[in-house]
Formats: C-alpha cells, sequence, structure tokens
C-alpha cells in the first residue's frame, strides 16, 4: 500500500508509531474533558438559603428521577454540585386573617347574624420541612417563586389550616347568642386554638394564637345597643343629679340646724348683767383707740349704760327729784 506525499511521488506506508497513538489518545482525552466540564459547569449549581428559611434539597438526574437529598437552614449554601436544586420554606410566623362578612356572616344561637375576624398567627416547624414538602405544600416554578417567595406557606396553609380553622371558629360562634359574642371573644379565640391545635398535631404546623375581634353586628342591633347605651347613661346622669340634690338638701338642714342651736345658746346667755359688762369694754377699747375722739353713751344709774328696751312712744320716767 503506497500514498502520495507532497512532491507528488509515491511512497510505501508504513505502520503507526506509538508515539503517534500516544498524542492521538491525549487530544481525544483532552476534549473529553473539556465538554466534560463544560456540561458540569452548565449541570451545576451552589444552592443558596437564606435567613429565616430551611431550603429542602433535591438531585436531579439526566436518567432516572429526582431524589431528595437534604435540608439546610439559613444562611447558607450547599456548595457548587451536579444537578443540585433548593426549594426554600419560611419558618418565621406568619399572621393570617379570615373574614366572616356579608355573605360569609355567621348566624347565632338566636339567630342574630354577625360579622368578625379571625386572626391566625402559625409558623412551619424546622424540623418537619421534609413531612412539609412532600405531604402538604407542592413544588413551585422559579418564575412563580420569585415573585412570591411564600407561595410554597400560602398553598399549604389553603390546603391544610384554612378551612378546618373557619369551620371551627363558625361553630364557637353559632353556639352563643348574639349579643354574648362581644363579651366572649377570648373564651372562642381559646377554643378556636385549641381545636385546630389538635387537628394539627402530628403535622409540619405550628399554631400559635387565635384571635377572634372585629364584631359586628346588624345595624338596625347596633342602632338600638347606641339608643339603650344612651338611656343607661341619662338614667345615671339623672341618678347622680338626685344624689347631689338630697346631699344639698342634709347640707341645708343641718346648717339651719346649726343656726338654731346656736341662737338658743345665745338667748339663754343674753342678760342685762352680760350686755353692760359687753359695753363697759368696748367703751374701754375706744378709750385706748388713737382714733378716739368723742363718745356719747346715755347713762343709766351708777354711771352704767342703760340696758334694755325702751318704747319710742311714751317718753321715759324720769326719777323722782
Amino acid at each position: 500500500m503506497s500514498f502520495l506525499d507532497r512532491d507528488g511521488d509515491v511512497r510505501p506506508s508504513y505502520p503507526l508509531s506509538l508515539g503517534f497513538l500516544v498524542r492521538r489518545l491525549l487530544a481525544v482525552g483532552c476534549a473529553v474533558l473539556v465538554f466534560s466540564g463544560i456540561c458540569w459547569l452548565l449541570g451545576a449549581s451552589n444552592p443558596r438559603t437564606p435567613a429565616g428559611y430551611v431550603g429542602y434539597l433535591t438531585r436531579g438526574a439526566v436518567f432516572g428521577r429526582t431524589q431528595f437529598h437534604g435540608v439546610q437552614r439559613g444562611p447558607t449554601s450547599a456548595g457548587r454540585s451536579w444537578l443540585l436544586a433548593v426549594t426554600n420554606v419560611s419558618v418565621t410566623p406568619y399572621t393570617y386573617g379570615e373574614d366572616f362578612y356579608k355573605d360569609e356572616a355567621v348566624l347565632s344561637r338566636d339567630n342574630l347574624k354577625i360579622a368578625f375576624r379571625v386572626h391566625t398567627v402559625w409558623r412551619v416547624d424546622d424540623s418537619r420541612v421534609p413531612l412539609f414538602m412532600e405531604r402538604y405544600s407542592t413544588t413551585m416554578t422559579d418564575s412563580l417563586i420569585l415573585t412570591d417567595p411564600d407561595a410554597i406557606v400560602k398553598v399549604a396553609y389553603g390546603n391544610f389550616i384554612r378551612e378546618p380553622l373557619r369551620t371551627f371558629a363558625r361553630d364557637e360562634v353559632q353556639r352563643r347568642n348574639g349579643l354574648e359574642v362581644k363579651d366572649a371573644l377570648i373564651p372562642i379565640g381559646d377554643a378556636v386554638l385549641a381545636r385546630i391545635r389538635r387537628y394539627a398535631e402530628g403535622s409540619s404546623f405550628l399554631i400559635s394564637s387565635v384571635v377572634v375581634g372585629n364584631v359586628q353586628y346588624p345595624e338596625e342591633i347596633a342602632t338600638a345597643v347606641a339608643r339603650k347605651l344612651a338611656a343607661t347613661q341619662e338614667l345615671q346622669r339623672k341618678d347622680t343629679e338626685i344624689a347631689i340634690e338630697r346631699k344639698e338638701r342634709e347640707k341645708r338642714e343641718v346648717q339651719a340646724q346649726g343656726i338654731a342651736n346656736a341662737m338658743q345658746i345665745i338667748r339663754g346667755q343674753l342678760s342685762s348683767l352680760y350686755i353692760q359688762h359687753e359695753a363697759i369694754e368696748a367703751q374701754k377699747q375706744m378709750v385706748n383707740s388713737p382714733n378716739h375722739t368723742v363718745v356719747y353713751i346715755p347713762v343709766g344709774p351708777m354711771g352704767v349704760p342703760i340696758t334694755g328696751t325702751v318704747n319710742s312712744a311714751f317718753p321715759a320716767a324720769r326719777p323722782p327729784k
């Protein structure tokens, strides 16, 4: 067997040398390594989990099926690995509200339509994230997770907690008379909390509290209650005024009795000798006063002031000479 060289001369062919084969094998090996590296880079990832989340790690396969790989608590990352992906689940508390308004208002035991709202505080048990993902939620697309990171939790709440919670709240309100509900909000919330906790026992849901509030009665009932409250306040105001008037009357009676008693004492002590003594003492004070000038005093027998009463209609009797 022969082949033509560059000059067109015919030359015989020889078996391939060992060095040539080695070079060919090295070139092929390098090409395979480069191709494998490119494929690994394209298929590998470093899944990250932020703070407040627990990551549910899965490993995919070119042939076969995706399998659970493990969990990681944020903030962390798993390191770059082949076909490794993560679904992050928030384990921080959530507060969800359920409304019972308009057509969803609840009839009480006495057939009064009551509107209210239930607030629930809950979170995912961080030690049961695999159970949460495999039984209570669904895997979301990357675009939906980027738009709403808590979409997984919302779906799980809607699938497992929402309707039982609403049923328990409706039942607890229906057991009471309408006007008793507003005074029993705490017992109602405690009863709903106990029932939903029993329902969620063994699941991935931890219920912290249930609060019932924003109670609204029909407009005619609210108006009647407002009128009753206004009438009660008016009655209380009148009772207060009556009590004040009664105390004022008692005060005046006590004052009058005191004045009467004082007059009784004064009348019992006002004798002619006492009045003469008081008049003399007054004269002494006036004599010692710096503003004293002249004082005219009617003088009776023995030089003391005359005491008593004189009838101005008749002349006074003159003493005998």
